[in-house]
């Protein structure tokens, strides 16, 4: 398996934090965002290798922060209007040939993706998508909205619903198994909408068995000021209990 995360965007809702410096190498909890993403998919094992595909403008910048083993891919696009979109992106770095965990670069949780890995394991030849429930129709509104049906198994996916089916939010945190990744290529070339990973999802679905795996835990999609200064606040809190885990640790070696 490997693991991509999706980081091509322009995130122009943050200018000007945003002008000369891509979204998830923004701090939060004294960090960047794509820390705490590259510390979940450190929790699974079966991740061999892992990817960030990003646009020509911001290249240098995660080729500068990147770890040892985190390969980075400029998919040459400069600006809002020649980008390839998320979908695009899945088809330029060309995956297809195994596992794909895709995890978008804005995406801040806590759940743990060894468990959503053992649920979507337990599916046989399927891919899965992470649901957080928001509880409320009203937010319902904002989000690609997931409908279950039988054994978890996605029956609809609906992009901002006026009329949600649930309270299920997509949270761009998807597994497509190796034969799903490979029908990137003939989705697009169907003239699908390169941008939105949940759009592949919702042509998948209607092809393929794809099921909805919903945790337990914080999600924070960051897209605007407020949502960066909650998850901020968010991360902290993660940062706090995490240092004092490792304190306890320490007193009982």
């Amino acid at each position: 398996m490997r693991a991509l995360i999706l980081a091509a965007g322009y995130a122009t809702r943050l200018y000007p934090l945003t002008q000369d410096r891509p979204k998830p190498l923004l701090e939060v909890g004294g960090r960047p965002i794509v820390d705490w993403i590259l510390d979940r998919i450190s929790e699974v094992e079966e991740v061999e290798e892992a990817h960030l595909v990003t646009n020509a403008k911001f290249a240098p910048a995660f080729r500068e922060w990147a770890p040892a083993g985190v390969v980075v891919h400029d998919d040459g696009t400069t600006s809002e209007d020649d980008r390839l979109g998320a979908i695009g992106d899945l088809a330029f770095v060309g995956l297809g040939d195994d596992d794909l965990l895709v995890i978008a670069g804005d995406n801040l949780f806590d759940f743990s993706l060894r468990d959503y890995v053992e649920f979507w394991r337990e599916k046989g030849r399927a891919s899965a998508v992470a649901l957080y429930d928001v509880g409320d129709v009203e937010l319902a509104r904002k989000y690609g909205i997931v409908e279950l049906g039988e054994d978890e198994r996605v029956v609809g996916f609906v992009e901002k619903p006026e009329k949600p089916p649930s309270t299920l939010a997509a949270t761009a945190t998807y597994l497509f198994h190796r034969d799903h990744v490979a029908l990137v290529p003939r989705y697009l070339e169907e003239g699908n909408s390169p941008d939105q990973p949940g759009r592949f999802v919702a042509w998948l679905q209607a092809r393929e068995p794809v099921f909805g795996h919903r945790f337990q835990g914080e999600w924070l999609d960051i897209g605007d000021h407020e949502q960066l200064r909650e998850a901020d606040e968010r991360a902290k809190t993660w940062r706090s209990r995490r240092e004092a885990g490792t304190k306890e640790a320490g007193a009982a070696d």
